[in-house]
C-alpha cells in the first residue's frame, strides 16, 4: 500500500532555513569549525522574570488546557502593550493567542482565502509566507522590490499587482530578510493605494518591532492610516523581543469576524496555546523593555561590524538594515568566477556552497524569493559575527574571474 499525499502539502517544502541550519550543524558535529549564521533567534536568554513567572504558574498548578482564543488574562495584556507600545485601541475580542507568529498567519489564511484566492507577496519574503498561502488553496503573486528600492514595496508596483482576485498584501516590517524599515511617507503612499482597492485585507507582520537601529518607536501602517485597521490583522509575538522562540506564544489583532474565526481554525488543529507559554509572555508583556536597550545595541554592533566588512569586497553590495537580526547581500558581482578546486559559481546557492566550505553558514536568497542574493543572520555571538565577516572576505579573494 502506498501513501498517497495530498496535491495541498505538494505544493510546499521543508523551510530553506530549518534546511541549511540541520546542514551548519551536521558539519559541526564532524568536527568542522562552521559559524553558523542561518537562524534568526537569539543568542540571549530569556529574562529571568519571565522564566519564574513559568515556574510560578507551574506550582500553581496552571497546567491545563487553555481557551483557544488564549487566556483572558494574557489577552488583556497584549490589549495593554498594543495601547503603550504601539498606540492602538482593540478590544479583547479581537485579539487571539495562537502556538506562535507563525500559526496566527496560517490560521488567518485558512479563515480567509478559497482556491484561487490571491495574496500579494512582496519579494525578499519569509518562506513560510508563500508555502502558507498555498497550502491553504491560494496562489502567492510575488512583487520583486529589489536593491534599489531598498527592498521595499513601492505604491506603483502595488496599484499594478492587485486584482479582483487579491484577498491580502502581506507588509512585514522590519522586513526578514531584508531588515527593510518603512517610513510614515512610505507607509502612507502605500495606505493611499489600498483605500482604493476596499477588497484587499492586509497582514502586518511586525515580529521585529523593537530591534531597530535608528532609536525609533515601532511604526505600522495603522499608526498612519487609523481608518485600514477593520481591514488588518496585526501580527505579533514574544519571540524576538524577549528572546522567547522556544515557548511558542503568538498573538493576532484585527476585525473580530476574523479572529472568532481564526480560533474555529485553531479549535480544530492544536486547540490552545501552552497554559505554562502564556503564563510567561503575560509577565514578558506586562514587564517592561528595560532590558532590551542593552540587546538592541548588541544587534546594531554586530550590523556594523558585518556590514563593513562586506561591504569592502569586491563583488558584494550589501543593503544596510535599518532593523532585524540579518544582513541580506547580492552576490551577482561573484556569479562567473572559478573557486580554488576550479568549480563554478553559478548561483547564489552555489556561492553560499562555497562559504560554507570555507566556514560560513548562511541561507542562498533563493529561499527569499530574490536571487543572487544570501542572507547571514546577527542573531549570534559578536565575536563569530566578525570572524564571519573576515572568512567571507578572505574567501571571495580566493576566487579567480571568469575565463
Amino acid at each position: 500500500m502506498s501513501v498517497r499525499l495530498s496535491k495541498r502539502v505538494q505544493r510546499v517544502s521543508l523551510s530553506a532555513n530549518a534546511a541549511a541550519k540541520s546542514q551548519a550543524t551536521a558539519l559541526r558535529e564532524t568536527g568542522r569549525d562552521i559559524l553558523d549564521l542561518t537562524t534568526g533567534e537569539p543568542d540571549f536568554d530569556t529574562p529571568d522574570h519571565i522564566k519564574q513567572a513559568a515556574y510560578a504558574a507551574i506550582a500553581a498548578g496552571a497546567t491545563k488546557y487553555t481557551p483557544t482564543p488564549g487566556v483572558k488574562a494574557l489577552r488583556l495584556a497584549v490589549q495593554r502593550k498594543l495601547q503603550r507600545e504601539n498606540r492602538l485601541e482593540y478590544p479583547l475580542e479581537s485579539i487571539v493567542i495562537a502556538n506562535g507568529a507563525k500559526q496566527i498567519i496560517f490560521n488567518a489564511f485558512a479563515a480567509t482565502l478559497d482556491e484561487g484566492d490571491e495574496v500579494l507577496v512582496p519579494t525578499p519574503y519569509w518562506p513560510s509566507f508563500p508555502d502558507s498561502v498555498r497550502i491553504n488553496g491560494g496562489e502567492p503573486v510575488f512583487i520583486e522590490c529589489g536593491l534599489v528600492q531598498g527592498c521595499k514595496l513601492t505604491p506603483q508596483q502595488l496599484e499594478q499587482h492587485i486584482g479582483e482576485r487579491t484577498r491580502w498584501l502581506i507588509l512585514n516590517g522590519p522586513g526578514n530578510p531584508s531588515g527593510a524599515v518603512y517610513s510614515a511617507a512610505e507607509l502612507q503612499a502605500l495606505a493611499e493605494v489600498l483605500r482604493r482597492h476596499p477588497h484587499v485585507l492586509i497582514l502586518l507582520d511586525e515580529l521585529y518591532e523593537h530591534i531597530r537601529f535608528d532609536g525609533q518607536q515601532p511604526l505600522s501602517l495603522l499608526n498612519v492610516a487609523p481608518d485600514l485597521q477593520p481591514r488588518c490583522l496585526l501580527v505579533g509575538g514574544v519571540s524576538k523581543t524577549y528572546a522567547m522562540t522556544g515557548w511558542r506564544i503568538g498573538f493576532g489583532a484585527g476585525p473580530q469576524v476574523l479572529t472568532s474565526a481564526m480560533a474555529v481554525v485553531q479549535s480544530q488543529s492544536t486547540s490552545g496555546a501552552s497554559s505554562v507559554g502564556q503564563a510567561a509572555a503575560l509577565a514578558a508583556f506586562d514587564g517592561g523593555l528595560d532590558f532590551l536597550p542593552a540587546q538592541v545595541a548588541a544587534y546594531q554592533q554586530r550590523r556594523d561590524l558585518l556590514v563593513t566588512a562586506l561591504k569592502a569586497v569586491n563583488g558584494l553590495e550589501v543593503l544596510e538594515p535599518k532593523g532585524g537580526f540579518f544582513v541580506f547581500v547580492r552576490c551577482e558581482g561573484l556569479l562567473g568566477r572559478y573557486r580554488p578546486n576550479g568549480a563554478h559559481l553559478d548561483s547564489d546557492a552555489d556561492v553560499v556552497a562555497y562559504l560554507l566550505e570555507e566556514g560560513v553558514a548562511g541561507v542562498a536568497g533563493s529561499a527569499y524569493g530574490l536571487s543572487p542574493w544570501f542572507r547571514l543572520s546577527i542573531a549570534t555571538a559578536t565575536d563569530s559575527v566578525a570572524e564571519a565577516g573576515r572568512r567571507i572576505a578572505h574567501a571571495c579573494g580566493q576566487l579567480r574571474g571568469a575565463a
